[in-house]
């Protein structure tokens, strides 16, 4: 019988859930509390409710530094099946974390440019909202780049998981699906016009949301599965 690695696979479902919710609240919650129907009316509701736009800026925060470990807790519990797709799981969530963080300072930037005393000193309001539209473009484009690491460091994890069995193989598969899909759709939003209105553009990082989360469910119910091992590759000399 597989005996439950229960101590590290529930701390990875631990932090799983921290990034999920993070995630949505910075992610989905705030974007849609401050979205509107054109550029002037988000700029406007950034002002207005600047409380609830830091609120989503230290919640992205608490997800990075909680996705970086959960990266190195999935690597403790899966080194031994492959170390090589294993590090190259920590490795592309690192790279999506040190993405995503620089482009949460253009997102600062922008909150700086609309309500900082020293910038209504020496800029006028027309320039700082053409800048800090600007930044929240950037922001846009640099999170754009982190999602194709939201999705390359899902292929990884879901191979280990196929490969060891330490979780349902379903999950494995979804989360494969799920890479595959977050670059997809990465790549048909930069290259295919109109491709947003799509009715499959809606749908592209399903399986990635529902292997996430049924992962991040299992390892905080069950932890890892003892599994089948792999052949560890030895360390470099």
């Amino acid at each position: 019988m597989a005996h439950a690695l229960p101590r590290g696979g529930r701390l990875a479902g631990l932090l799983y859930l921290v990034v999920v919710v993070t995630g949505f609240f910075c992610l989905a919650y705030v974007p849609g509390q401050l979205a509107g129907p054109d550029a002037q009316a988000v700029l406007d509701n950034v002002v207005a409710r600047q409380a609830l736009f830091r609120q989503g800026v230290a919640a992205f925060v608490v997800e990075q530094v909680a996705f970086l470990l959960l990266a190195l807790a999935l690597y403790r519990g899966f080194k031994d099946v492959n170390r090589t797709a294993a590090t190259l799981m920590v490795a592309f969530v690192a790279m999506a974390a040190a993405l995503a963080l620089a482009a949460l300072s253009h997102r600062l930037q922008a909150l700086s440019l609309l309500t900082d005393a020293d910038s209504a000193q020496l800029l006028s309001p027309e320039q700082r909202q053409y800048l800090a539209h600007a930044a929240l473009k950037a922001y846009r484009g640099g999170m754009q780049l982190a999602r194709v690491f939201w999705g390359l460091w899902l292929l990884p994890l879901g191979w280990l998981v196929l490969r060891s069995r330490r979780l349902p193989r379903v999950l494995g598969a979804l989360l494969v699906l799920g890479g595959l899909g977050y670059a997809l759709d990465v790549s048909a939003e930069l290259l295919v016009p109109g491709y947003a209105d799509w009715w499959i553009s809606g749908y592209m990082t399903l399986p990635a949301a529902l292997g996430e989360i049924g992962t991040c469910l299992w390892l905080l119910l069950f932890g890892l599965r003892a599994g089948r091992m792999g052949a560890a590759l030895p360390p470099a000399s």
